[in-house]
């Protein structure tokens, strides 16, 4: 093309209509305004998150309005002093023709002119002039409230582009086609990060699907779409934010403080790429996705730091919820084992399985009986039969959402003493057989057992509705009272063994069954490592998975050695350099942890404290000992006015539960046991499905 002749600014324009992409309804409506159609708004306000491409429609808007003969009249909010006589001045040009569109980008830096703009100077205009304004945040509801407006305004939320127009964006800005799904799994449908991932990609010399975001395109994204913050507090509190599905006053109490909670969570619902929900505030995934990356890569100290402190209090809302909100507040904290070793089971977890857990109803016995010899044959049909007359509580009915037939089940079996179970079904036999070869179940206890896991349609994969059966499983674990013990029986061990010795259940033996295909049964010794094991191991750790560390001694702390231990654990729980050399990090309580040892160490006190719940008559105990060394009061006499104590009352509370403290892990400590099987096993023949 001879460009001898050709501006720069056409040049510019030209690059600008090839590479723009998408929004033809924007488009459309724009062009009846300007050709002044029936029925056509004559104002426009845009609004979404940064990046989302408000200035680059506007500029679209503009060369539209260029080719229709109109007079362009820009106005960007970040360049003018927010007052009338400022906005005056630079739409003058605006309010003296009858045919100018006037552009206002950036709205919210003078969004205190919203009043005097929507009152006073737009119905000076011309009756054919049309205005654009583009902002990060929607428009005040006095515009609704104003009838007169009804018709002539038109609100708009600027939304991620779609698929086919994305992929199309990649394509014009050169992106290898091999390069393309990555950048999109990345990006969604967000411009400004395709834009950036383009710019990079296309510098690529080995494009493939391995692509993932530099630090330096999140920066640019965060630039973009977040800004400046007011303060540290506020920038933990986004973090926070984007690393938890969803997020609560109470939770960000947990870890940007009491005082900082509520300011913080106030700032955070205002946020343009935050909304609400019934659980909480939930940030756009892209926003989430890129803050979440640049922290872990910018502070991974503080990145865990953040994350222990939000899985501590999700475990807590977790082991408390009512029932109708047991499986969101399960859903919550295993939403922060996305990262790390177990992601695989963990990435979707928020996918809808478009099916619904509920009860067994009793006519539902004959599809249970039916689905289970169709994916696993008439001996586990017999059994299952079996189960369903002594524990038909212990079945969960998955429906489909769309046909509202049986489309899965599970059953968790709860069993206190060993009965004719032993004749009928091998598998609670031989759990039954290990347990009796261990110490004996105290009054209370029970073993809890994963029999049947059914999904006929795609039994022995992972799918979002195994996902939700799993969420179940862990309800189970971290909120059943007096479990002693659980086991899984699974077909499907080289499938479920990894994520199984994650969370503590090594294999115990191999059935042969039906079909060919083999049972594997795995157990897990709760009495030996408590519930605190599970949020352990939700650790994401560092970038690059570390060699797993053993500590072990040769010289066991004596009884006072050991409480002394603990005495100091507790003054150093919020030092972690002073935690990593305390003795207590050398017991075998800590050998099964994957996580920093000092986190470990960290966490597994904070769940012993916990229990002291267990006892009704030792809720002052716990109150006492949470508010003196997990809440960070600064003084013991701070501590007993915040509880509302006489200081020799608190006192005597503090003493007492700190005490228990050392006797409760004492005891873990002198009865801590360790499965013989390898973690290597994981992978090993034995371990093979039999499709």
């Amino acid at each position: 093309m001879d460009i001898a002749g050709e501006s720069l600014a056409v040049r510019l324009g030209s690059a600008r209509d090839r590479s723009f992409v998408g929004r033809c309804e924007e488009l459309k409506r724009f062009g009846a305004a300007l050709r002044g159609e029936p029925g056509a708004a004559v104002v426009f306000y845009l609004h979404g998150p940064g990046g989302m491409g408000k200035t680059a429609l506007l500029r679209r808007f503009a060369d539209q309005a260029g080719r229709a003969g109109r007079t362009v009249v820009h106005v960007d909010g970040q360049h003018i002093d927010p007052c009338p006589l400022a906005f005056e001045a630079m739409a003058e040009a605006a309010a003296s023709s009858r045919d100018a569109v006037l552009l206002i980008d950036s709205f919210e830096h003078c969004r205190e002119l919203e009043g005097w703009l929507r009152e006073r100077f737009l119905p000076r205009l011309h009756a054919r002039t049309v205005t654009v304004l583009a902002a990060r945040v929607p428009p005040s509801t006095h515009w609704a409230c104003d009838p007169s407006w009804s018709g002539t305004l038109e609100v708009s939320k600027l939304q991620p582009l779609d698929g086919g127009t994305a992929a199309a964006l990649l394509a014009e800005r050169g992106v290898p086609p091999e390069m393309r799904d990555a950048v999109l799994a990345f990006a969604g449908g967000h411009p400004l990060a395709l834009s950036l991932a383009a710019s990079v990609g296309t510098r690529t010399r080995t494009a493939d699907s391995t692509w993932t975001p530099t630090p330096q395109v999140i920066a640019a994204l965060l630039d973009t779409l977040v800004g400046g913050l007011p303060s540290r507090h506020h920038r933990l509190a986004l973090h926070t934010a984007a690393h938890t599905l969803s997020t609560t006053e109470t939770l960000l109490s947990a870890v940007v403080g009491e005082e900082h909670a509520a300011p913080t969570f106030d700032w955070l619902r205002q946020l343009p790429f935050c909304h609400t929900s019934r659980h909480g505030l939930v940030l756009d995934r892209l926003v989430a996705q890129a803050l979440d990356r640049d922290l872990r890569w910018r502070d991974p100290q503080g990145y865990e730091r953040m994350h222990h402190q939000a899985g501590l209090q999700l475990l807590h809302q977790a082991r408390t919820a009512p029932e109708p909100d047991v499986i969101h507040s399960v859903r919550a904290l295993s939403y922060l084992k996305r990262h790390g070793p177990m992601q695989r089971y963990y990435r979707h977890i928020t996918h809808d399985p478009e099916a619904t857990e509920e009860a067994l109803r009793p006519g539902d016995h004959d599809a249970v009986i039916s689905m289970t010899e169709q994916a696993e044959g008439p001996r586990s049909a017999r059994i299952a039969q079996y189960w369903l007359h002594r524990q038909p509580q212990a079945f969960r009915l998955y429906r489909s959402t769309h046909s509202h037939r049986p489309v899965a089940f599970m059953t968790w079996l709860q069993l206190t003493a060993p009965g004719d179970e032993l004749d009928t079904d091998p598998m609670t036999a031989a759990a039954w057989k290990h347990v009796q070869d261990r110490p004996p179940l105290r009054v209370g206890q029970h073993l809890g057992m994963v029999r049947f896991m059914i999904h006929p349609q795609a039994h022995g994969k992972l799918t979002p509705l195994t996902q939700l059966m799993q969420l179940r499983i862990c309800a189970h674990w971290i909120r059943s009272t007096g479990l002693a013990w659980s086991f899984v029986v699974t077909p499907h061990a080289r499938l479920w063994a990894p994520l199984l010795h994650h969370h503590g259940h090594d294999p115990l033996q191999r059935t042969p069954w039906d079909r060919t295909r083999t049972l594997t049964l795995f157990a897990h010794d709760w009495r030996t490592t408590p519930a605190q094991t599970w949020l352990d191991r939700t650790q994401p750790g560092p970038l690059h998975e570390p060699a797993p560390t053993h500590h072990t001694t040769d010289t066991p702390l004596n009884r006072s050695q050991f409480d002394h231990a603990v005495r100091e654990a507790l003054r150093q729980l919020h030092d972690p350099i002073a935690l990593e050399n305390n003795p207590l990090l050398t017991s075998g309580m800590l050998t099964h942890h994957s996580t920093d040892p000092a986190i470990a160490l960290r966490n597994l006190i904070s769940e012993t404290i916990d229990t002291l719940l267990d006892n009704p008559r030792h809720t002052k105990m716990h109150a006492a000992v949470t508010t003196t060394y997990l809440k960070r009061i600064r003084t013991q006499e701070a501590a007993a006015k915040r509880l509302g104590l006489p200081y020799s009352t608190y006192r005597r509370h503090l003493a007492q539960g700190v005490q228990r403290v050392c006797e409760l892990m004492w005891r873990m400590h002198t009865t801590t046991t360790h499965f013989d099987a390898d973690p290597a096993t994981v992978d090993s023949p034995w371990l093979t499905d039999h499709e």
